[in-house]
Formats: C-alpha cells, sequence, structure tokens
C-alpha cells in the first residue's frame, strides 16, 4: 500500500493534534460487536488476567515496525507484567522457514509448534493483511488460542474482523498507524503492570 502523506505540512502542533484525534476515535470489535473503549481496554485486560492465572502465553507478531513492538511489549509484558511471552524473531527460524516455505509462514508454522488452548496471539498490523499474520491468525482459532489484532488503513481490512477483540485505528499513513499502535499497548502494558502492583521501571 502506498503511504498516504499527512496533512500536518511539517507542523509539530497538527501532527499532534492528528495522532490525538485518531487515539480517540480507535474502535474496539469484539466478537463483531462495537464496545467503548474503555471497556474494551478493561476487556483486553481481563483476558490478559486470565491468560497469567492459567499459566498460559501471550505471543506477538507484526512484520517490520510492527516486529519491533512485538519484541519490545514482550519484553515489557514479561518483565513488568510477570507474563510468559514468545516473539518469533530468531534469524534461524526466520530465514529456515521463509526459505523452505515462504515467508507467509513465518509465523505460523512456530504457532502451530508451541501454542495451546488458551493462550493469546497479539497479532499487529498496520494494513491489517499481511498474509504471514493472516496465516497466523488461521492457526490460532484452529488451536483454540484467544487472538486481539491491532490494525488501521482500511476499515474492510481482514484483521479487523478476524481476530476475536480487535482495536482499529482510521489512521492512513504507516507513521500514524505504527505511533498510535504503539501508545495503545502500552495502555495496555500499564494496565497490567497497575493490576499486579508491579513496579515502576
Amino acid at each position: 500500500m502506498k503511504q498516504n502523506i499527512d496533512e500536518s505540512n511539517g507542523k509539530w502542533t497538527a501532527y499532534a493534534q492528528e495522532l490525538q484525534s485518531l487515539l480517540t476515535s480507535t474502535e474496539f470489535i469484539e466478537t463483531g460487536k462495537k464496545i467503548p473503549i474503555d471497556e474494551g481496554f478493561t476487556k483486553w485486560a481481563d483476558l490478559t488476567e486470565l491468560v497469567k492465572e492459567n499459566e498460559r502465553t501471550v505471543y506477538l507478531i507484526g512484520n517490520g515496525a510492527s516486529a519491533s513492538m512485538a519484541s519490545h511489549f514482550a519484553a515489557d509484558l514479561a518483565k513488568n507484567g510477570k507474563l510468559h511471552t514468545q516473539v518469533f524473531s530468531d534469524l534461524a527460524i526466520i530465514t529456515a522457514i521463509s526459505n523452505d516455505m515462504g515467508y507467509e509462514h513465518v509465523f505460523s508454522e512456530p504457532l502451530r509448534r508451541r501454542a495451546r488452548a488458551g493462550d493469546m496471539l497479539v497479532a499487529i498490523s498496520s494494513s491489517g493483511a499481511s498474509q504471514n499474520i493472516l496465516a497466523a491468525i488461521d492457526v490460532a482459532k484452529e488451536l483454540g488460542v484467544l487472538v486481539v489484532g491491532l490494525s488501521a488503513m482500511e476499515r474492510t481490512n481482514p484483521l479487523r474482523n478476524l481476530a476475536d477483540l480487535s482495536i482499529y485505528v482510521p489512521a492512513v499513513t504507516y507513521g500514524h498507524a505504527e505511533t498510535s499502535h504503539a501508545a495503545i499497548l502500552h495502555h495496555w502494558m500499564d494496565a497490567i503492570q497497575h493490576r499486579y502492583g508491579a513496579d515502576q521501571f
């Protein structure tokens, strides 16, 4: 997808206002029904707490900047939230799967071998249409793994409608989508950290 140029014309205040508008326009959808933003964050935290209590795993996946966010928040959740987390960022496994099976399987194949019912998959994709993300969601649903999806761009993107709990930002540029997703993930992380009384770092 071609990246659109934002309308702030290089002005920081206008850029910040655009981000504020996007963040307050964030949509949570649970099993096809739109729910209020704060209710959505509470639901997400409740589901994460259940994962923790049942000693299950939170998997995080994404491409490019979203891959960096997956690693970042996997570390935060493990350190500050005391959760078991995994990302599929090992270079050897990425290149082996990509070379032998195709890049579209780079998340779904390791997930198939490791995930169990009751785990959570957090899928981060600005376009919501990356084939390797969608393939992982298919496997997650086969295994009884809860899917939380963060997407942007087109409202009709597949991830927005496939996730059990969907968080959609109406951003039209990758910069806005990625910045918004980072803020959303931080808010989720703060909610988890607050629940467990973890020390602030």
